[in-house]
């Protein structure tokens, strides 16, 4: 599946191919950082790298948004879960998240859930804005990073 852009300055919307892993980790990294600068990332940029070239993109339904062939956002979802949602934070605010959310729930009809700090409002407004609902808070122990999470769901309207 492609998304065709209508110019130049519009994302395309592709399936991430092994060429994409570092612009992938690197789109993380800056928006991860970015919007989330109090929380602590247990693992090195190195690593982070490693494991979007070497395991995420290679194994997983990897979608990027890319403009002149450049990858500005990416997204994983690992059957109906939304794994990974991150923008270049230069490009937030242009509807490619929007896109990027739809395309999911094309790939997920019968729903998703995701996990997301709860330190990050602006994703819980926009996740919500999307019609997911707050199912679960933790206090972070089933995380990696050690941070409070909400695990939101999506289920297609009746």
């Amino acid at each position: 599946m492609n998304t065709n852009a209508s110019n130049t300055n519009d994302p395309v919307i592709r399936r991430a191919v092994d060429l994409d892993g570092a612009a992938v980790a690197d789109v993380w990294l800056r928006s991860f950082d970015a919007a989330l600068p109090t929380v602590r990332r247990p693992r090195g940029d190195e690593e982070i790298r490693a494991w979007f070239r070497d395991k995420v993109v290679p194994t997983r339904e990897t979608w990027v948004a890319a403009v002149e062939g450049a990858v500005v956002g990416m997204m994983v979802l690992d059957g109906g879960h939304l794994d990974q949602l991150y923008l270049d934070p230069s490009w937030r605010g242009r509807g490619i998240g929007d896109r990027l959310v739809e395309l999911a729930k094309r790939r997920s009809p019968e729903g998703l859930e995701l996990w997301t700090f709860q330190v990050n409002t602006p994703a819980h407004r926009f996740y919500e804005r999307h019609g997911f609902v707050e199912a679960e808070r933790t206090d972070g122990s089933g995380n990696e990073e050690r941070e409070p999470d909400i695990r939101y769901v999506w289920r297609p309207e009746a």
